[in-house]
């Protein structure tokens, strides 16, 4: 039974570096397919809270598909101000929950993930809309020539994580 044990030991520490290679590889793999963004001036958390008794939230999108959007127990809300340079854009990501995104000054180009044309939809100073969350892919490009600013209220953000879900590039874009 000792000679057992003794070589397997001998076997994990003889395999030990190369277990460490192989993950670390993965790892680095797996991060290297992600778009991160590039561009953001900046892009500082302004609050976060969670809703003190039970909440439920729902959002009605009437854009002609009347999708609804229904958050049970909702979790977190994140306030972020973010600022993207021109040229610069958000990198593909996802959202746990809805988020309603308000553009405060420049014009925001609006790729979703899904959409086999890779359509834009702009969005200018003053205006809002939501983004549906919950796993959809988009990014947002800021194709002027003046900084975007927007602010994000997310929703449904579990407490403790992250409100910005990395995602790799669908392939529906060519850039």
């Amino acid at each position: 039974m000792k000679i057992k044990k003794q070589f397997f030991a001998c076997l994990r520490l003889r395999y030990l570096p190369l277990i460490v290679i192989v993950t670390a590889t993965s790892a680095a793999g797996i991060a290297a397919v992600f778009t991160p963004g590039a561009g953001v001036v900046r892009s500082p958390v302004l609050a976060r809270a969670g809703f003190v008794d039970p909440t439920d939230i729902k959002f009605k999108v009437k854009d002609g598909s009347e999708e609804v959007l229904h958050v049970d127990n909702a979790a977190d809300t994140v306030v972020q101000e973010i600022v993207i340079g021109p040229g610069g854009h958000s990198g593909w990501h996802s959202h746990p929950g809805p988020v309603v995104i308000l553009i405060k000054s420049g014009q925001m180009s609006f790729y979703d993930g899904d959409d086999p044309t890779c359509t834009v939809r702009s969005y200018s100073a003053g205006q809002a809309f939501i983004d549906s969350g919950q796993g959809h892919v988009h990014i947002a490009r800021n194709e002027g020539s003046q900084d975007l600013e927007i602010w994000a209220v997310y929703f449904d953000v579990p407490a403790g994580q992250s409100f910005r879900i990395d995602a790799p590039l669908p392939g529906n874009c060519t850039f």
